[in-house]
């Protein structure tokens, strides 16, 4: 029922929102019907009305839509057509008539807004319907006149496109400039109020984002601060123009930083900072007045004759370099007085604090933002459990506090003395992870032995340094920074990053970078530390196998697994024959190493899928998943075969000086799921009676429970 019920309303939504076009198709039979024979007014009434509503509606749609759809252009344009070609029949009774252009008309105003995807089935639509009234209506057989009045329709909507959308192109690209000159002017602001650094490279959207909000919020209220100021300046001392004008880094120009005037004649610079009354404050390095000036003096920051009587510049000082010059003028003769310039001098130092003041704000929300970054990176190493987790997300953490292109992973071995790239993003990934080198002069190397970043500046030479060695290279970049990762001092490995731009890795980034990687150094060493107790509590110390803990963890799920999709399960236990006797007669280290043997012997023999342990002592058990008493028993046999033939050195030379060999055997037990049991207690016990009935029979060999009688119950004093 469900299907059927989607159907009916996928039906009912494609029937709802193909009605616009069936009623302009439906519109235009009636145009057609019309034209031959007029229709009653009960009729022509209410399918007028039906047209006019609907392509209101359709078309306050598409003024409302930023972008329209394919399929409400089309209405649009289709709706429309049929309201010309109405007009023009009802008007002339036909076509080619006096009022037939506005069919071309119609034409060039949908190629202005719609698709030209939806232009084209409308001019298709409408040369339908040029030949239906033609054919139907006015008995026309004669297709010249149709051919014709297409052609002019093809014409006017592809020279109307055309031109409209060439229009179109130049308004955006001048726009694109526009705001490209907007903001160039805006970072040569923020450049010589010293909020912002030398031109840099590419940088990533979401840092570029909020570096150009915060620049620009910056350089907004230097502008509001310093008007204010020259504002005041002119209130107060009658002035014409109150300009500031700030050097460029360089110090070779001046350009007008803020200004207050009326005059509409104010150059837009930038002026040489030698140049005029500028030139002279800045040499002089105090307040320059000028008196009695006339038409023909230049002030360098007005076009064409002079308009000002009098002016004062003076030079603008930020920790005694002169940073700046402010310029007041008057139209009258009227000196400027001590108190006046006194007044000016104030509010010099006023728009040096200001700039001052943001200059230390935006620093300030430049380091909050490093430190969110650092805060979010810090709470994704935190979540990291493993070495793999905590190397993800230092690179990705890397990326997001500078533009890099190359980010690497290196661990280092300590007893090995050697070196592993673990992982590696932006680079030749696939000849580079895994790779492991010994100790050398690299600058991997050397940073892990100096314990400080390298090299210095993040400024690489690959011609004269080396990263990894001289065959694992990274890509060819002018900016490398490789970061050890210490901690207590302890070597774990490096962060290598590289860029394609150069002083990537200046003084900030650097810093910010260096607590990165301290971070995702003590996030590895937590990790290999949880990796370790992981093992502590799963593996025995002494062969690296499953303990008898983690063993009946793996038990309980196989043998749930067994029962519930009904696979073969066996069990096998083994035990050394006469240990007592080896400890006794060679010792307990002789001991360990026949039991570290068995165990090898175990790992070698065993398939991938079956899970081996020690239980204690000498006694292991082995449980082999889809493994029957007859597989299990070729299993076990392999291994007491293997164990006979293995030749052991005790750790400890004889009373002659001599090594001293021993051999040893061993005995197995084994029980099946469901022959012997289906519960771990079951299995395992069964597995001990086989094994003891192994010893019973004179050891050095392998018993299946199913073959002991069933009388063979109770368990017997276990033989050493």
């Amino acid at each position: 029922m469900a299907p059927l019920v989607v159907l009916v309303l996928k039906l009912r939504r494609l029937g709802r929102a193909a009605l616009p076009l069936l009623a302009a198709i439906a519109l235009g039979a009636v145009v057609v019907a019309s034209t031959a024979s007029p229709l009653p007014l009960l009729l022509e009434a209410p399918a007028s009305a039906l047209l006019l509503g609907l392509l209101a509606a359709r078309a306050s749609k598409r003024g409302r839509a930023i972008e329209g759809t394919l399929r409400l252009d089309l209405e649009v344009g289709a709706l429309l057509t049929v309201l010309v070609y109405a007009i023009v029949t009802r008007s002339d009774g036909a076509l080619d008539g006096r009022l037939y252009p506005l069919v071309y008309v119609c034409v060039g105003l949908v190629s202005a807004f719609a698709r030209p995807v939806a232009t084209v089935l409308v001019l298709a639509f409408a040369l339908g319907l040029d030949a239906s009234v033609r054919r139907w209506a006015m008995a026309s057989s004669s297709y010249e006149r149709l051919i014709y009045s297409g052609a002019f329709m093809i014409v006017f909507a592809s020279f109307n496109a055309l031109l409209l959308r060439a229009e179109i192109a130049r308004a955006r690209s001048a726009l694109k400039e526009r705001i490209q000159a907007e903001v160039e002017k805006l970072r040569d602001d923020a450049r010589s109020y010293r909020l912002l650094g030398a031109p840099a490279g590419a940088r990533s959207a979401s840092r570029g984002n909020d570096e150009e909000r915060l620049v620009r919020s910056g350089v907004e209220e230097i502008h509001q601060s310093v008007l204010f100021a020259l504002r005041l300046l002119r209130q107060a001392m009658n002035l014409h123009t109150a300009v500031l004008l700030w050097q460029n880094d360089a110090g070779t120009h001046l350009r007008i930083s803020e200004l207050s005037t009326d005059d509409p004649n104010v150059a837009e610079g930038p002026f040489l900072a030698g140049d005029g009354i500028f030139g002279a404050a800045i040499t002089q390095r105090e307040a320059v007045a000028l008196r009695g000036l006339e038409p023909r003096h230049k002030l360098p920051y007005y076009t064409g004759p002079c308009p000002v009587r009098a002016a004062l510049a003076l030079p603008v000082f930020e920790h005694g370099a002169i940073r700046g010059v402010l310029v007041l003028d008057r139209l009258t003769d009227e000196p400027f007085g001590l108190k006046e310039q006194e007044l000016a001098e104030e509010a010099c130092r006023y728009a040096v604090r200001a700039i001052q003041n943001e200059r230390v704000f935006v620093q300030l929300e430049r380091a909050k933002v490093e430190q969110g970054r650092l805060y979010r990176a810090v709470e994704s190493l935190n979540a990291a459990t493993t070495e793999a987790e905590v190397v993800e997300a230092g690179l990705r953490t890397a990326r997001e506090i500078t533009s890099v292109d190359f980010a690497a992973v290196t661990l280092y071995d300590e007893a090995q003395k050697a070196h592993e790239i673990r992982a590696v993003s932006g680079g030749d990934e696939a000849n580079l992870v895994g790779q492991q080198y010994k100790k050398n002069a690299g600058l991997v190397s050397m940073a892990l032995e100096n314990k400080h970043p390298l090299p210095y500046r993040g400024e690489y030479d690959e011609k004269r340094q080396i990263v990894f060695t001289k065959k694992l290279a990274p890509p060819s970049m002018p900016s490398m920074i490789v970061l050890p990762m210490l901690v207590h001092d302890k070597p774990l490995g490096t962060l290598v990053l590289g860029s394609r731009r150069r002083a990537a890795f200046g003084d900030a980034a650097r810093s910010t970078l260096e607590v990165l990687t301290s971070h995702v150094a003590v996030s590895l060493a937590n990790a290999r530390m949880m990796r370790r107790l992981e093992e502590m509590a799963t593996l025995d110390g002494m062969t690296g196998l499953y303990n008898k803990r983690a063993m009946l963890e793996i038990a309980d799920q196989k043998i749930k697994a067994a029962k519930r999709f009904g696979r073969k399960l066996s069990v096998l236990v083994t035990d050394i024959d006469h240990f007592k006797k080896v400890n006794d007669t060679y010792g307990h280290d002789a001991g360990d190493v026949i039991i570290k043997g068995l165990g090898e012997v175990l790992r070698r023999e065993r398939r991938a899928t079956d899970a081996i342990a020690r239980f204690g002592g000498e006694e292991f058990v082995v449980i082999c998943e889809e493994t029957d008493a007859r597989g299990a028993m070729l299993l076990a046999e392999r291994v007491r075969e293997e164990l006979g033939k293995t030749i052991f050195h005790a750790p400890k030379p004889g009373p002659d000086g001599q090594p001293v060999t021993i051999r040893v055997t061993c005995s197995i037990g084994v029980a099946s799921f469901g022959e012997s049991g289906e519960t771990w207690e079951d299995l395992f016990k069964a597995a001990d009676e086989a094994l003891y009935a192994s010893k019973r029979g004179g050891r050095n060999r392998s018993t299946a429970h199913a073959s002991l009688p069933r009388a063979a119950g109770s368990k017997a004093q276990h033989a050493a």
